[in-house]
């Protein structure tokens, strides 16, 4: 199971890319939360990790990759996107939605692909739920490089000279930005990138599989 754990946040989040966003909400929250982040203030740890690397590697930078907003928001995009397949691979696992979950592969039949590190096989479940992360990383790749109109595009759009958005600081300001908004978004992302952060630890500290982990979180209610 830590394999199935490990496999589903690494593969899992990268599909988050072919989520459409609401752009026409998020539009003008990001300019009211611009505006209302303008008043000068000191920088932050993180506004000086954002200038110091756009210094160091600015053809990076201005892409959007590296320390910047627009990578924080489509890693916390990606996180949440991660609990709902956690989630539902719970939920699929507990219903017997999968056929024979901890049945192991026939080694004759599926060769070198089915095996584990200790020449064991790995379970139908597990392969079923690997081959559909695997494809979801795949679509979301091509997504991310050829996205829809209504989509965010995964870096700046440079050739629409696309300019990164304000840090938010340590804290999000979330009054006067409930709701559909850019503000909302980085404070749900953060949420689940720290929750992710917790249940691994928690998994690598006990011994216990992830899912056990969040069964245990959520009162025994996903797996019973």
């Amino acid at each position: 199971m830590k394999v199935l754990a490990l496999a589903t946040l690494a593969f899992a989040g990268h599909a988050a890319a072919y989520a459409p966003a609401a752009r026409t909400a998020l539009r003008g929250a990001k300019a009211s939360a611009v505006s209302a982040r303008a008043a000068p203030r000191a920088a932050s740890v993180f506004e000086g990790a954002m200038a110091n690397f756009e210094k160091d590697f600015p053809e990076f930078s201005k892409r959007g990759f590296g320390p910047t907003t627009k990578a924080e928001r489509w890693n916390g995009r990606h996180a949440m996107f991660g609990w709902v397949v956690i989630l539902a691979t719970g939920y699929a696992q507990s219903h017997n939605l999968i056929p024979n979950f901890d049945a192991p592969l026939d080694l004759s039949a599926w060769g070198p692909l089915a095996r584990q590190g200790d020449y064991s096989s790995i379970t139908n479940g597990r392969a079923i739920i690997l081959i559909a992360h695997v494809h979801a990383l795949f679509v979301s790749l091509a997504s991310s490089l050829s996205p829809f109109g209504f989509q965010d595009s995964l870096t700046l759009n440079m050739k629409a000279a696309e300019r990164d958005e304000a840090a938010y600081g340590l804290f999000v300001p979330i009054p006067g930005q409930a709701g559909l908004t850019a503000a909302a978004e980085m404070m749900n992302g953060r949420l689940a990138m720290l929750g992710l952060i917790a249940a691994v630890g928690a998994s690598l500290a006990t011994g216990q599989p992830l899912l056990e982990v969040v069964n245990t979180g959520l009162g025994g209610l996903l797996l019973k």
